[in-house]
C-alpha cells in the first residue's frame, strides 16, 4: 500500500455536538504526523462539487467548544449512485488526497464503504446524536443531546408539579430510543415508550387515572419522535382522566448547543485513533468506543453488529407504572 501524503475530513448527515471537536483532533493529529490535511464542506455534496479546502492549525483554533460543525453538512441521496461516488474519489485524487475521514452515522459509513471500492482510503467516525451506531457504546453528540433532553425535563418537571399537570416529552432518535432511555432514566420520567417498547396508550391512561386518584402533582412520560402525535395524546388524556396534559416537542434543540466535555474528549480520543488507523494502513474502518478502548472495526462488520444499553435500566421504569 503506498504511503500516504494528504488526508481530508467531511461531516455528512445530520449536525452533532462534538463534530468540531473530532475535526480538530484529525486536523492537528494529521500535521503532527507529517500530513497535509483537507476540509470537505457540505458532506457528500461538497465532495460531488469539489468544495475541498487546504487546513491548518488555525483553521480549528476555537472550535472544540462550538456546536454544529464547521465544514457544514448535507444529505445527498445521489451519493448511493457508484458513477456519483466515482466523481467524488476522482475529486480527492486530482488533489492528491489518499485518504478520508468521515465523521457521521450509517448513511456516512455506506457512502465510506463506497468510497474504498473507488481507491480511497477511508476511516469513520461515529457522529450523531441518536446513538444508533452498534459499533460504539457511544456516539459523539449522544452525551450532549441526553444533557439537553435532561434540562428541559427538569425545567417541565418544575411547572407540572406546579399546576399538577401530565407533561409529555418528546425526544428524537428515529428508530433508537436511546435518548429517551437516558434522559427519561436520568429525568426521573415516569414512562419511557420508544419504537423498541412499542406504544400502548391504553398503559398510558392507566398510568394517569392511577396518578389522578392518588392526588400526585405531575406525571412526566417521554417518546421517542414518530410513536404517536403526543399533541393530540395530551388532549385525549386530558379529556378521559382529568389529568391537565400539555406536550413539548424538543425537536432539534436536541442537536445544537455547546458540547459536554464528555463528548469533547470523545470525539478528539476517536479522532486521533482515525489517524493513526491510516498511518497504520488500514481503510474500511470505523472507529468506536468499547470497554472504553478506542477500537477499529470493518465497516461491514460494523453494519451487523446490534446494542442494548439502556434499554434493560427503562424495563423497571415501565413495569412499574403500569402497576
Amino acid at each position: 500500500m503506498s504511503e500516504i501524503h494528504k488526508i481530508a475530513v467531511l461531516t455528512s448527515g445530520g449536525d452533532a455536538p462534538g463534530m468540531n471537536a473530532a475535526i480538530r483532533a484529525v486536523v492537528r493529529a494529521g500535521i503532527n504526523n507529517g500530513f497535509e490535511v483537507f476540509g470537505v464542506y457540505n458532506g457528500y455534496l461538497g465532495l460531488v462539487e469539489g468544495d475541498i479546502r487546504p487546513l491548518n492549525r488555525g483553521s480549528v483554533t476555537n472550535i472544540i467548544n462550538r456546536g454544529g460543525t464547521i465544514l457544514g453538512t448535507a444529505r445527498l441521496p445521489e451519493f448511493q449512485d457508484m458513477e456519483v461516488t466515482k466523481k467524488g474519489a476522482d475529486n480527492l485524487k486530482a488533489l492528491g488526497i489518499d485518504a478520508l475521514v468521515v465523521i457521521g452515522g450509517d448513511g456516512t459509513y455506506h457512502g465510506a464503504l463506497r468510497l474504498t471500492k473507488c481507491g480511497i482510503r477511508c476511516v469513520g467516525l461515529p457522529g450523531t446524536i441518536d446513538n444508533d451506531i452498534a459499533c460504539t457504546e457511544i456516539t459523539i453528540g449522544f452525551d450532549t443531546a441526553v444533557n439537553t433532553a435532561v434540562e428541559c425535563i427538569d425545567k417541565l418537571r418544575d411547572t407540572s408539579n406546579s399546576h399538577q399537570r401530565c407533561s409529555i416529552i418528546e425526544v428524537m432518535g428515529r428508530n433508537c430510543g436511546d435518548i429517551a432511555y437516558a434522559a427519561g432514566i436520568a429525568g426521573g420520567c415516569d414512562l419511557i415508550i420508544t419504537s423498541e417498547t412499542g406504544y400502548d396508550e391504553k398503559v398510558v391512561m392507566d398510568l394517569v387515572s392511577k396518578a389522578k386518584r392518588q392526588k400526585r402533582r405531575h406525571i412526566l412520560i417521554v417518546f421517542t419522535e414518530h410513536i404517536t402525535d403526543v399533541s393530540a395524546l395530551a388532549q385525549k388524556i386530558k379529556e378521559q382522566t382529568g389529568f391537565d396534559s400539555r406536550a413539548t416537542v424538543l425537536g432539534h434543540i436536541q442537536r445544537g448547543g455547546i458540547p459536554t466535555p464528555f463528548d469533547r474528549i470523545l470525539a478528539t480520543r476517536l479522532g486521533v485513533k482515525a489517524v493513526h488507523e491510516l498511518m497504520a494502513g488500514n481503510s474500511g474502518v470505523v472507529i468506536g468506543l468499547q470497554h472504553n478502548e478506542a477500537v477499529a472495526i470493518p465497516i461491514e462488520e460494523a453494519f451487523k453488529m446490534e446494542k442494548n444499553i439502556f434499554r434493560k435500566y427503562a424495563v423497571e421504569i415501565n413495569t412499574n407504572a403500569s402497576k
